[in-house]
């Protein structure tokens, strides 16, 4: 573990003051877990609501802790984010949640603020896939599976003033500061995740490190909106400004052609395409291991497609 930290800190360069836990459980539970961790006695959680699993996060914490949103996207149907000016922090906040992408909705926090509370992200979907001030942020967390190896493995970076010994009722298993102490082996932890995260982690060393991988995430993106953009017979709701570069979700003009779209994809290899559960629609996933040549062989097939049904 000693190894993948140093890669770890290397390529998001952590300051020193910040600890590097290696947890199981994936993000979900710290959706539970950053209340009981991080919120003191008579202390509220500031939300943004920016769509899908902000607001599994939200759900979760409001069963710890007393919630205040910031701000929602809600009534835009979640195809843009609440500016910064919007939001309406609490005073008695102990933290300030997002969540950097929105793999369901197609959003992504481009910029973050530097605000006077700890900011708290949620960074699974788009961990790893550019460069990140981490010193703006109190904690970030992230599951490994999408840009990092496999399922199992959650990382939490938190800075070394927001350890504090757990409350009573908390396992200490779920305690940041106890993890910190025992240096995540207070519990034996996903050894074959953490493998294939430290072989990751070089992976995107040799390739640049993360400056080539958001240059990479953006051309992948680029090319794939301006197909979209250009035509009729698809759509991208989302406004430009906070569209992700990771997730591009869209719609096809005629929604009956959905089926047919998602099943010819397929029949031409383009596989895992059909949109979040909750919300529908094509998602195109371009996490770091996809390839400029995938995109254009989804646009090509894109192309095809309302050529014969247009």
């Amino acid at each position: 573990m000693a190894e993948i930290e140093q890669q770890l800190r290397a390529l998001l360069a952590i300051p020193p003051n910040y600890r590097v836990l290696f947890l199981q459980g994936g993000a979900s539970a710290q959706f539970g877990l950053l209340p009981l961790n991080l919120l003191r006695t008579g202390q509220c959680a500031d939300y943004l609501d920016s769509g899908h699993w902000a607001r599994k996060a939200i759900a979760e914490a409001r069963r710890h802790a007393p919630v205040n949103i910031v701000a929602s996207g809600a009534a835009e149907a979640f195809t843009a984010l609440p500016p910064f000016e919007r939001w309406q922090l609490a005073p008695d906040a102990g933290y300030c949640h997002i969540t950097s992408n929105e793999t369901g909705n197609g959003l992504q926090v481009h910029d973050f603020p530097d605000l006077a509370v700890p900011l708290v992200a949620d960074m699974t979907s788009d961990f790893l896939t550019r460069p990140v001030p981490v010193e703006r942020f109190g904690l970030i967390y992230a599951s490994a599976q999408k840009n990092l190896g496999v399922a199992g493995l959650c990382l939490v970076i938190v800075r070394d003033d927001l350890l504090r010994a757990p409350p009573r009722g908390l396992p200490a298993a779920f305690s940041y500061a106890v993890q910190a102490e025992q240096d995540s082996r207070f519990n034996t932890p996903p050894t074959f995740a953490l493998y294939v995260a430290g072989l990751m982690l070089r992976w995107i060393a040799r390739r640049g490190g993360l400056a080539a991988m958001a240059t990479a995430a953006r051309e992948r993106s680029r090319r794939l909106y301006r197909r979209i953009d250009t035509s009729e017979f698809y759509r991208c709701p989302q406004q430009p400004a906070d569209r992700s570069t990771i997730n591009v979700c869209f719609q096809l003009a005629d929604a009956r052609l959905l089926e047919t779209f998602l099943a010819r994809a397929a029949d031409d290899g383009l596989l895992n395409l059909r949109g979040h559960g909750a919300i529908g629609g094509v998602r195109a996933s371009l996490y770091n291991a996809m390839p400029l040549a995938g995109v254009e062989r989804l646009t090509a097939f894109m192309n095809d497609f309302e050529r014969l049904h247009g």
